[in-house]
């Protein structure tokens, strides 16, 4: 897993293990959007999946500060795995 392009700056969270950890245990919003602000930045598309669902990311998107890149790819992304779904 691609940890390190996430969290270059927080070598704990580069422990797939204990982020698990911290985001089970986390029940604070604020820093749960704060993880998930890292891997929508810097984080491939699949590593994100394995730590936050789908609705999660579309309910939680529009309260993040992120770049008009990524707003722009995971509305992409929300868009393309939610047609997924309804098939």
């Amino acid at each position: 897993m691609k940890l390190q392009a996430v969290f270059w700056d927080y070598p704990e969270y580069q422990d797939e293990h204990y982020l698990r950890q911290c985001l089970t245990n986390n029940s604070d919003e604020k820093k749960r959007n704060w993880f998930l602000q890292r891997f929508i930045e810097n984080g491939r598309v699949v590593d994100t999946f394995k730590f936050f669902s789908l609705e999660h990311i579309k309910k939680q998107l529009p309260k993040l500060r992120v770049s008009d890149y990524s707003l722009k790819k995971w509305k992409k992304v929300i868009e393309v795995y939610s047609a997924d779904k309804r098939k």
